[in-house]
């Protein structure tokens, strides 16, 4: 099972157990922190697509660390003119751990024989989307 969310201005595909480093959260250090923006929820063969968000779509995830990255080194520098010009900039960090994805038909967390049970199920599958996000069935 996995998803694809939204912070901080990107997006990130997520599975339980997994460490991401996203863009600076303002929350303390084992902490649980529920991100709510989820463009998409994928168990098995079922794949739900938000317009732009999935309804009910839940990620729920712990607070690792938080940190800054390297330095990258800025040089402006133009050749016989006597103008050179540095700078510096460390891009600050929180390092998350994926504890739960949530979504609608699908529990926290499948087993193998729920999984194997909803992929044989007697419905058709729903697999085609138009541009607006809502799911056809073949």
């Amino acid at each position: 099972m996995y998803a694809v969310i939204k912070t901080g201005g990107k997006q990130y595909r997520v599975a339980e157990g997994q460490h991401i480093r996203v863009e600076k959260i303002q929350a303390e250090e084992g902490a649980l922190i529920d991100l709510k923006e989820v463009l998409m929820v994928a168990a098995g063969d079922q794949i739900t697509f938000g317009a732009p968000f999935v309804e009910g779509g839940l990620v729920t995830a712990v607070v690792k660390t938080h940190g800054r990255l390297p330095k990258v080194e800025i040089v402006k520098f133009r050749r016989r003119k006597h103008f050179r010009k540095q700078m510096g900039h460390r891009q600050s960090y929180t390092e998350l751990e994926v504890t739960r994805i949530a979504g609608p038909g699908v529990g926290a967390s499948m087993s193998g024989d729920a999984e194997n049970a909803a992929a044989t199920s007697s419905a058709d599958p729903i697999d085609i989307a138009d541009n607006s996000g809502v799911l056809l069935e073949k």
